[in-house]
């Protein structure tokens, strides 16, 4: 089975600046939203990012969410309620939301949460060529 992980995106965060600049931390293509997430993802980042989502999400018709943790090396219970609330603002559907560039420890946190069960989980050293995407 073939995956969409929109990996045209799924690549580094875009540029080397700390700061949340939304332009650079979410991307769509198609109905492919990649969010870049930021080196700490708390309650202030993890709610600009689900606003911003829900306006591009109001204007746009988006089928995937790819959450990029290529920078992420920390993440409180306000980055798993963003997840889970993109998990039911796109309705719930399966292979609906995917994560890339994963570390072994955003990807334990991912598997304590549970959010394994809803987000499909591709590691730091896997590449999505490798996964099937395109």
């Amino acid at each position: 089975m073939q995956r969409d992980f929109c990996s045209e995106n799924a690549e580094a965060f875009p540029n080397g600046k700390g700061g949340l600049d939304m332009d650079e931390m979410l991307m769509v293509k198609g109905s492919c939203l990649t969010i870049f997430l930021p080196g700490e993802v708390d309650h202030p980042v993890s709610d600009a990012i689900r606003r911003e989502s829900d306006r591009i999400m109001e204007r746009t018709y988006i089928k995937k969410i790819v959450f990029d943790f290529g920078r992420t090396q920390f993440m409180d219970s306000s980055g798993i309620g963003l997840i889970m609330g993109r998990y039911r603002a796109l309705g719930m559907r399966s292979n609906s939301l995917s994560a890339v560039h994963v570390s072994s420890r955003m990807e334990k946190l991912l598997h304590l949460s549970g959010v394994h069960k809803y987000v499909e989980i591709c590691g730091e050293s896997e590449n999505l060529e490798n996964r099937g995407g395109e």
